[in-house]
């Protein structure tokens, strides 16, 4: 695996990533980027949710100059709710640079959209039905633009965006970049690659099988503010011998190791801003015992082999199943049993799921273990340890002590004490509290609507199959919109939380606004959507 720092971006782009806490690029990441800063056109074939959108974006912002004041690069995704995705994700990665990107969906009111692109954005993220609107109008022009990037390509042409995205690539200039994301390779994908990427490099990420039988997997489904204490019951209950606690971001690290701390845990964390001497203190503490709790991130962690560890909790989901994969695979080592749990937020489930699918495995879930069980299953475990000490015979330097200690003191409240002594006392009404991290979300499918606002009339399934006849009576029309849904987790790595970039807001549906063609300018009325014939629909 790769880490940032080492493709050479400008420190503005490493400093939006380190200011988001991610030190590691995922496989797609780490193939594509190299390949786009080159300024080759590639094909980037990998499963949802596993950072796409930083594997074309980074190698974008790194190339734009802050004073262009044209639109230099054009980002195609299926639906709006991804090209508002998109976006955010653009926006945050581009803070420090100030390079203006804006969403262009169906569904917003269209007068907004050319206020907003009256900024000179240097980056437009738009589905093709509104894309094209736009280039009619003459509100958008392609003839500066130097990068095409189309995201979710089989998705568009699932839902017969074929013609409209030929139309808008034919305006684009052909001296250009053009990088193709899909996580299928159908044939309609191939055909539209050899007419419009020159020479393309094509990366595929297969993520790795789970092949771990001793390895129990398990969930707790908890909100984000509930993990904490949730993580202390669990250690409680299991009192692992040596855990291993995985964190999103190096701040998560550095917060939970010194929650644990605290709360009477013995923790350390561990994580990329560490010195190798810090790092190698923390290493050899775990090693030794001297601490039991590991909190780090996924790249500190890379290529850690320490025997004996239980248990690894996986406190924030990773952001792709590779990692999930490399995470678990910290325990059950060298035919020994191992446990591996993952907090998940209700937000998060259907990202548990995509990871379930990818790895062919699927995760248990459990209930949380109450503070009575948690109490209950440490005393036990305490219980256990004093018999085996007992059993071993090796008590005598003990002895006269314990003689002197049963003349004065009651035997039960004496041996109750000495339990509550070596079960530790973990405080756990004390008030903790860790800053909030977004969760990693897959977003749904959305249709894209035209200008006028209206949604197309129709049935659609959530198979993919965004295309569909038209009616019954008339020939087959390609459908502007689809409730088609798929699993697509936004770069993985940044999260997805809503925030305007250039009046990029969608709560407003548009309704009433007029929509004029190119032709006459003059304003069409009526409620029906727009249907054009499509000879190029697909239907998979």
């Amino acid at each position: 695996m790769s880490t940032f720092t080492e493709f050479g971006l400008e420190p503005k782009v490493l400093q939006a990533i380190t200011e988001l806490g991610f030190e590691e690029a995922t496989p797609i990441q780490a193939k594509s980027i190299p390949l786009a800063l080159e300024g080759r056109d590639l094909i980037g074939q990998a499963q949802t949710g596993t950072g796409k959108t930083a594997a074309f974006g980074l190698p974008l912002i790194n190339k734009i100059a802050r004073e262009e004041e044209r639109i230099v690069a054009l980002i195609m995704a299926p639906t709006r709710e991804l090209a508002i995705q998109v976006a955010e994700e653009i926006g945050k990665l581009s803070r420090f640079k100030g390079i203006r990107s804006l969403p262009i969906y169906g569904g917003q009111d269209i007068v907004r959209q050319i206020r907003a692109l009256k900024k000179k954005p240097q980056i437009i993220i738009g589905t093709p039905g509104r894309l094209l609107d736009h280039i009619n109008r003459k509100t958008i022009k392609l003839d500066d633009v130097q990068t095409v990037i189309l995201d979710e390509a089989d998705e568009m042409l699932d839902m017969g965006f074929m013609e409209d995205i030929q139309s808008i690539l034919k305006l684009v200039p052909e001296e250009r970049q053009t990088m193709l994301f899909s996580a299928t390779m159908p044939t309609n994908i191939q055909k539209l690659a050899q007419q419009f990427l020159k020479n393309p490099e094509h990366i595929s990420v297969i993520p790795k099988q789970v092949s771990a039988p001793l390895i129990d997997q398990a969930y707790f489904e908890v909100h984000e503010r509930q993990k904490f204490d949730a993580l202390s019951r669990l250690l409680d209950m299991e009192s692992p011998e040596l855990a291993i606690v995985f964190g999103r971001t190096k701040r998560r690290v550095d917060e939970l190791a010194e929650a644990l701390s605290k709360r009477g845990y013995s923790a350390d964390g561990l994580h990329g801003d560490l010195s190798q001497n810090q790092r190698d203190a923390v290493m050899r503490k775990f090693r030794d015992g001297s601490i039991d709790v590991l909190v780090a991130t996924d790249v500190a962690a890379r290529g850690l082999d320490v025997s004996g560890v239980t248990h690894v909790v996986n406190f924030d989901l990773p952001q792709d199943p590779e990692s999930y994969v490399h995470r678990i695979g910290r325990t059950g080592r060298a035919g020994k049993e191992g446990a591996a749990y993952s907090f998940v937020t209700p937000r998060e489930m259907d990202h548990l799921h995509f990871i379930e699918r990818v790895t062919r495995h699927r995760i248990t879930r459990k209930p949380l273990p109450s503070i009575a069980e948690a109490i209950e299953g440490k005393q036990r475990i305490t219980a256990e340890r004093l018999i085996e000490l007992v059993d071993s015979g090796d008590l005598n330097e003990y002895k006269g002590i314990a003689i002197q200690l049963l003349e004065q003191y009651d035997s039960v409240n004496l041996l109750s004490a000495a339990l509550k002594l070596v079960t530790g006392d973990k405080n756990e009404g004390s008030n903790i509290e860790l800053t909030p991290e977004e969760p990693i979300r897959v977003k749904r499918r959305k249709p894209d609507i035209r200008s006028n606002g209206r949604k197309p009339s129709g049935s659609y399934g959530s198979n993919r199959s965004g295309s569909s006849n038209g009616s019954s009576g008339g020939g087959s029309y390609r459908r502007e919109g689809s409730s088609s849904s798929s699993n697509r987790s936004g770069s993985s790595s940044y999260g997805s939380g809503k925030g305007g970039y250039n009046n990029s807001g969608y709560n407003s549906r548009g309704e009433g606004t007029r929509d004029y063609r190119a032709s006459d300018r003059k304003p069409r009325t009526g409620g029906s959507s727009e249907r054009r014939p499509s000879s190029t629909r697909t239907d998979n």
